[in-house]
């Protein structure tokens, strides 16, 4: 996988079971949100005779984007100009339905859709912001928005890049106790992150990609050590676990 002329994944090799928790960690540029990008088609492997590639998705190669975006639920921090634009939240999640940004007169909602999207705002616990325009929303309400507006169509896996990204404290808080309750209902959560404590207790699985490989990937006890972690940075780090949250020193 090249972008410009840098090679931004090489000889990557990864499964996630369905229903899995996974979390992604690397230095800036080892390539997590591209695998990100791969897995959504928003890019593509480059074509190289002696180096074939696959990738499957709940078994198949071949998706039609459309159909691919039903079962992937995405939130990344481009989505975030979503909430630039004057719609209601409740506007914003709606929109996922049709994969556009707010909701336009061709668009036909039916009470099912308004019914769901009801459901997704309450697990979120954000159904207060339902009429509120969403450049007023904070960053975190906006991010929490979004991950509403990536499962109202009930897909299989929902893939956060940088979730906390810009948060404060309050709403990384939030935001977490919110993925904790997601996490519980069965869906598949991959979850790009440089943050250790967005790592949920739920999710047990950690990958470790350096310069594009993976560099170790395993149960996260086993992989979040000072020791590895050290390594993976190039600096020394000192790892604590409190109460299922790791923390960096």
């Amino acid at each position: 996988m090249q972008r410009d002329e840098r090679v931004a994944l090489d000889g990557l090799t990864l499964s996630i079971g369905q229903g899995e928790h996974a979390a992604i960690i690397g230095p800036n540029g080892s390539g997590k949100s591209t695998l990100i990008k791969l897995i959504s088609r928003d890019l593509y492997p480059m074509l190289k005779e002696d180096q074939p590639w696959s990738m499957r998705i709940l078994g198949e190669e071949r998706w039609r984007l459309f159909d691919l975006r039903n079962i992937l639920g995405i939130v990344s921090n481009d989505w975030m100009q979503m909430c630039t634009c004057a719609y209601s939240a409740h506007e914003i999640v709606l929109s996922g339905f049709f994969g556009s940004v707010g909701i336009w007169p061709y668009h036909e909602v039916t009470p099912a859709m308004e019914e769901k999207t009801r459901e997704v705002m309450e697990l979120l616990e954000i159904t207060h912001l339902a009429e509120r325009n969403t450049v007023e929303l904070s960053s975190g309400e906006a991010r929490r928005i979004l991950i509403a507006r990536a499962l109202v169509h009930d897909p299989q896996a929902l893939m956060l890049d940088e979730p906390s990204n810009s948060l404060d404290l309050h709403a990384t808080h939030e935001l977490r106790e919110a993925m904790r309750r997601l996490a519980q209902t069965g869906i598949t959560i991959l979850m790009v992150t440089h943050h250790l404590p967005d790592i949920i207790p739920e999710m047990q699985r950690v990958v470790l990609i350096r310069d594009g490989k993976v560099y170790r990937d395993g149960r996260k006890a086993d992989v979040l050590t000072s020791a590895t972690l050290t390594g993976l940075f190039g600096i020394p780090v000192e790892v604590i676990e409190r109460a299922g949250y790791y923390h960096v020193l």
